[in-house]
């Protein structure tokens, strides 16, 4: 191992550590203020101000301390990527995750402090105090956090992504050989989150089922929609065969998409990540799309119409150089 792999490695661990402590630090004062005042807080408590600033809704005490997992789930998500991948080494993905740390952090424990301190010491949850300027200060907080946290990623390595090369040669193919091509990508962080956040919906409908306020139905089924949603998106398979390109999506493969390989053009690799895309997922532009599910080697290719799909899946460039034998016997 070089100075510089020594360097980098350092770096990267420092970068855990403190983005780590930081996530530890706002869940610990997310779990222990609201349990180091339980004794002079309503059971169920004011969780929601209307416009004019007094409270119209509740919350049941346990379920405001489980508020708690939502930063869980957030900083989870973001260290994991961290871990397993190069975020840490790119400047533009370590700004992006430093700052989304800094500000939820800190607008997660800022609602949590205007919460706690309406409420304190009053016998019912109608009874808890107007806010109203509070809130503008959360947020501009929050800001001023993310702020900071963007600029707190930008010290440190820049790890540049790879430009792309060529367009791999094509194979060649035998008379009557029937060749197929088959890869896949997935994200276990990504499935991860998304488990966790069906996990989160069943507890809610559990208690909702058990004689907790009825509201608890609205909280499940947005977390199970965006669970499943996240299902979804964080695994893919490619097939290329002499008849298509197809794509599958999510752990069940649906939706299916195909495109005739005479429908194509040509086929490269590129080295892409979620800073270089704009995040995870599905994204870009009608004409330039990337399926991001990990960062790094992406089949990229170009339609006869000309529009570009890049993909995110192991062992791209023989899928490239597979279509590209196939578009060249069609023509």
């Amino acid at each position: 191992m070089n100075d510089s792999s020594v360097r980098d490695a350092v770096f990267r661990s420092r970068f855990l550590l403190a983005t780590g402590a930081w996530a530890v630090l706002v869940a610990a004062v997310l779990v222990a203020v609201p349990l180091g005042f339980e004794s002079r807080l309503p059971d169920p408590l004011a969780a929601h101000w209307g416009p004019s600033g007094a409270p119209d809704g509740s919350m049941p005490f346990a379920v405001f301390v489980l508020t708690a997992l939502l930063w869980v789930l957030v900083a989870g998500a973001g260290l994991g990527a961290t871990a397993a991948g190069r975020v840490a080494m790119r400047r533009a993905a370590r700004r992006g995750l430093t700052a989304a740390l800094g500000w939820s952090g800190v607008l997660l424990i800022g609602l949590q402090a205007t919460t706690v301190a309406a409420n304190l010491d009053r016998r019912r949850w109608e009874d808890a105090a107007s806010l109203g300027w509070q809130a503008v200060v959360v947020i501009l907080a929050a800001f001023a956090a993310g702020g900071l946290g963007w600029l707190a990623g930008r010290p440190g390595p820049d790890e540049r992504p790879v430009a792309a090369g060529p367009a791999p040669e094509s194979l060649v193919l035998n008379q009557g050989e029937r060749p197929v091509w088959v890869s896949a990508a997935a994200s276990p962080v990504g499935t991860g989150v998304a488990l966790a956040l069906l996990a989160a919906a069943v507890s809610l409908a559990v208690c909702a089922l058990v004689g907790l306020p009825p509201q608890l139905w609205i909280g499940a089924a947005l977390l199970a929609l965006v669970g499943l949603s996240g299902l979804w998106l964080t695994s893919i398979r490619v097939k290329v065969s002499p008849e298509a390109f197809t794509v599958s999506y999510g752990p069940l493969r649906w939706p299916t998409r195909s495109v005739p390989i005479g429908g194509l053009d040509r086929a490269w690799t590129e080295e892409r990540h979620p800073a270089d895309v704009g995040g995870w997922g599905y994204r870009g532009l009608p004409g330039r799309t990337t399926i991001m599910i990990r960062g790094g080697e992406c089949l990229v290719v170009r339609y006869t119409s000309g529009g570009e799909l890049g993909i995110s899946v192991d062992d791209a460039a023989r899928g490239a150089a597979l279509i590209n034998a196939l578009v060249a016997g069609k023509n």
